[in-house]
């Protein structure tokens, strides 16, 4: 995440103002507002105050020069209003880790729980999982605050869709789909915060979804993240790169987002105030504060020279919407800046404000958080042996079965192996006896290890170990190859533990290849020629590898995919071989053949297709060509057949505001929510009545196989042809349910597919749309059409209202309201009559409900009103200001309740 080299006049700054700066604890050596303190009596200590407005009073009591050194995640503390220094980086990605300066492990804690590396969790399509892991995680995290040794802010975890098979850090991610990424989100953020709505909206710990947005290169060729400029189409924001981080604010409420170094059509993403205030903010309406990757704001000016001035630097990021810097460049350059007039104080102190209240809501301005809901945690809550259990039952769960040949006599898969019948067993590879690899990046010290080795060893007599290669990098002529194939060729049978680790793909580190490294494929084939049992092969790995070479060696009889498994992933992977687990994990990203990269250069952001130029497309929504192994491959040890057993064969999609009323046919022609998109009638989705609108899909689940065992109902939603006006996907995961089910049982699942998330497209210019016709959706062997209707408009509506106030208008209504009345260009004005006035109207958006900030400000509605968004000569009635208009008028629109 930090970059370690800062240019060295920002060094020599920082030093300078080091006397200025109070050194900041690595967590709260003392606590705010603690009994006997200097500021016990001061609004910002009275717990039945709003959260706001104890931030905003703490604010006001600051100089300038206070403010700024709270800017940066080595936070100075304020020892005359008894607040101490605070260090905001730290990390839980997949377990407390210590990457970040927050935590240190040690004493009391030597170590937390390891969980696998998230993109093997991902694979488990398990969203109760997912939020468990991260319950898990905050306990120990939680503990260790108690005990002095970790912060409560986690810049955890990243949602960053995992594009290009090469990206170093796409390990760190739940894949490539959007749909799995935006609940895999949703769901460890809701684990992390445990956030408590009848509490004040209070968290157990502060979560942060990175890194916004399409993030995903690190170093490739010539060109490396600090230096990169990515150009994304609106179209691929709005149904790719932006989707995860929209459901970590809107689903997960997610106390922090983290913008990324990367720049997106020309703009750092930490300057880009459309992002940060317009998107984030305010379309998502994001209640936390907005953080910058580790020198972000350094890298736009020194790398990017996105500004003239260091000063200049400063005011961007503030002005934009950032509220926190890693690094130290706001805290040296935000003062002269202010001094300039290049940003105000106004904005300095929002900033502080939104970072504030989030330490507010952990409960850092309580006192002593030994009294609070969670002092009670200790070192007794972290690496217990409930967490062990679980790391290994998370492990077990993302294991992916990819191949299992046929028995020759008895009929079923090679796998799993008869401890009885192989009682020798050789262990060979670079991985057999891992530990430390097999926690992947962005890992803590792991409570304990077993390693594959030991977890064979288990099961059988004699395990045989011979490593095979002296590393992952398996380079030269000196590998013990020879001594690996004299192992399997004396054994029952061989495992093969192979594949990648982070010298090979890591933060900083993209791939040049999807081949295995070095000689690791002659060392299979040399094995598996050899050997004289079954060779099962385990590829641990976070990104797709072109194993062609063993999918079609009939030799190697099963090969599993493992991710990096975590701290208990050896136990997993003989507890599948042996057939204690039943796998039933899925790939979370397609795996593409080494040509694939000859045809897609890293840089080339464009997820669609372009025949024209040869370029293949990404991920299985547009990629059409051969794969080594599809997206949401993964194979049992049983057998599943689906049933449909409910799905409506129609579906009417209703507009927002106008199913009853009547009004002019003039008004109903410019209300008219239908439009066209690549030749289809397709409805806007900000026009349709999205609550409740969704797909009841029922399915029956058989397990006709010999063996219990878990299975994903994966439910994938293709458009009406030619709808998209330029790229629907060719599928798209809509739904997915896990469910487990005993031999010869059935089970029932039932999910429902969101149409205006999951069955709307995305246009070239951004604007999802619902397109009218035929939907198929795709569950295993079974596809379903549902018919999507639109209801026909017969007004606009009903209950809405002006309120005139002399030379001036307010427009008000209750329910749902969202068309576009019309929009005027180049001074060619449409006007609209409706009853008695004659209005010019610039512009209508969207509309939306109210969240609370925006009812707080317009209180002039009730509460759970929506309203319509109108210029009117330029004045926008959305920030709650009052139109002034030559003459009075009276204006009667209609909307649906």
């Amino acid at each position: 995440m930090r970059r370690h080299l800062l240019p060295v006049l920002l060094l020599l700054l920082a030093a300078a103002a080091s006397s200025l700066l109070a050194p900041a604890a690595q967590a709260r050596t003392a606590f705010a507002c603690a009994p006997g303190g200097p500021a016990t009596s001061l609004p910002f200590c009275r717990q039945s105050l709003l959260l706001h407005a104890r931030a905003r009073d703490f604010v006001s009591r600051l100089t300038r020069a206070e403010k700024v050194r709270l800017l940066v995640n080595n936070a100075a503390g304020v020892p005359r209003l008894g607040v101490a220094g605070y260090e905001w980086w730290s990390e839980a990605l997949h377990g407390v880790s210590d990457t970040g300066p927050g935590v240190k492990f040690g004493g009391a804690f030597p170590g937390a729980t390891a969980f696998p590396q998230v993109i093997g969790t991902a694979a488990a399509l398990n969203a109760s999982l997912w939020e468990l892991i991260g319950r898990a995680v905050s306990d120990e995290a939680r503990a260790m605050y108690n005990g002095g040794q970790a912060g409560l802010t986690f810049w955890s975890p990243n949602v960053n869709i995992f594009r290009d098979p090469r990206w170093g850090r796409g390990q760190e991610t739940p894949g490539e789909d959007p749909t799995i990424s935006s609940r895999y989100a949703a769901a460890y953020v809701r684990g992390l915060q445990q956030q408590q709505p009848s509490s004040s909206n209070r968290l157990k710990l502060a979560a942060c979804c990175k890194h916004f947005t399409a993030y995903d290169l690190d170093h490739w060729g010539n060109t490396d993240r600090f230096h990169f400029n990515a150009i994304v189409s609106p179209q691929d924001l709005e149904d790719t790169f932006n989707v995860p981080f929209r459901s970590c604010v809107a689903n997960g409420n997610d106390a922090a987002v983290m913008c990324s170094y990367n720049q997106v059509n020309g703009v750092p993403t930490c300057a880009d105030e459309s992002f940060l205030k317009g998107t984030i903010r305010g379309k998502w309406g994001l209640d936390g504060y907005i953080v910058s990757d580790c020198d972000s704001v350094d890298v736009f000016f020194n790398d990017q020279h996105y500004t003239r001035t260091v000063e200049d630097a400063a005011a961007a990021a503030l002005r934009a919407g950032l509220d926190l810097d890693c690094g130290p460049f706001l805290a040296v350059y935000t003062e002269p800046a202010v001094a300039k007039r290049k940003v105000s104080d106004a904005d300095v102190d929002n900033a502080v404000i939104n970072t504030v209240t989030v330490q507010m809501r952990l409960g850092m301005f309580d006192g002593d958080p030994a009294a609070g809901p969670y002092g009670h945690l200790g070192p007794k809550d972290v690496c217990t042996p409930a967490n062990q259990e679980f790391a290994l039952e998370a492990a077990r769960q993302g294991v992916v079965l990819l191949k299992n040949e046929k028995r020759k006599k008895h009929g079923g898969g090679i796998l799993p192996l008869r401890a009885a019948a192989h009682r020798t067993v050789a262990v060979v590879g670079p991985h057999a006896e891992a530990t430390v690899a097999m926690v992947g990046n962005y890992a803590g010290k792991a409570c304990r290890y077993t390693t594959p080795l030991q977890g064979v060893a288990g099961y059988v007599k004699q395990a045989v170990h011979a490593a095979g290669c002296a590393d992952v990098a398996c380079a030269g002529t000196q590998q013990p190859v020879a001594a690996a194939v004299d192992a399997a060729r004396r054994a029952d049978a061989t495992v093969v533990v192979a594949g990648l680790d982070q010298k090979v793909e890591a933060e900083g580190l993209d791939r040049n290849s999807l081949l295995l490294p070095g000689r690791q494929a002659e060392l299979i084939s040399a094995v598996a020629k050899a050997s004289k049992g079954p060779v099962i092969l385990v590829l641990m790995s976070g990104g797709p590898i072109d194993i062609a070479f063993a999918q079609n060696d009939p030799r190697i009889a099963a090969i599993l995919w493992v991710g990096y498994p975590g701290q208990a992933g050896g136990q997993a992977i003989a507890d599948v071989i042996f057939g204690h687990h039943n796998p039933g994990g899925k790939l979370p990203m397609t795996w593409y053949p080494q040509d694939y990269l000859r045809k897609a250069p890293m840089t080339n952001m464009a997820m669609r297709a372009n025949p024209a130029s040869g370029y293949p497309g990404r991920t299985y929504r547009f990629y059409t060509g051969p794969t080594i192994h599809p997206f949401g491959h993964g194979l049992s040890y049983t057998r599943f057949t689906h049933t449909l057993a409910h799905a409506p064969a129609q579906l009417t999609v209703r507009l927002a505001g106008g199913h009853a009323a009547t009004s002019s046919a003039a008004t109903a022609s410019l209300l008219n929510a239908t439009t066209r998109a690549g030749g289809e009638r397709a409805v806007r989705v900000a026009h349709a009545r999205c609550e409740g609108l969704s797909v009841p899909v029922h399915v029956d689940v058989s397990n006709v196989g010999g063996r219990d065992g878990a299975h994903t109902v994966m439910v994938y939603h293709a458009a009406p042809a030619a709808s998209g006006g330029g790229g629907a996907p060719e599928r798209q995961l809509v739904a997915f349910e896990k469910v487990h089910v005993a031999a010869g049982g059935v089970a029932r699942v039932e999910v429902a597919v969101d149409v205006c998330e999951g069955m709307s497209v995305a246009v070239r210019d951004g604007v999802r749309r619902i397109p009218v016709g035929e939907h198929r959706l795709v569950i295993g062997e079974i596809t379903h059409t549902v018919t999507l209707g639109v209801e026909q408009l017969g007004g606009v509506g009903r209950d809405a209202a002006t309120r005139k106030q002399g030379n001036s208008v307010k427009l008000e209504g209750t329910g749902f309201c969202a068309f576009r009345l019309c929009k005027g260009g180049d001074g060619d004005l449409k006007k609209v009559r409706e009853g008695t006035g004659l209005v010019k109207i610039v512009e209508m958006n969207d509309c939306k409900r109210l969240n609370w900030k925006e009812r707080r400000r317009m209180s002039f509605l009730p509460h759970r009103q929506c309203f319509l968004i109108l210029k009117i000569r330029a004045f926008n009635l959305f920030q709650g200001e009052t139109s002034k208009l030559h003459q009075p008028v009276e204006m009667q629109l209609h909307m649906g309740s």
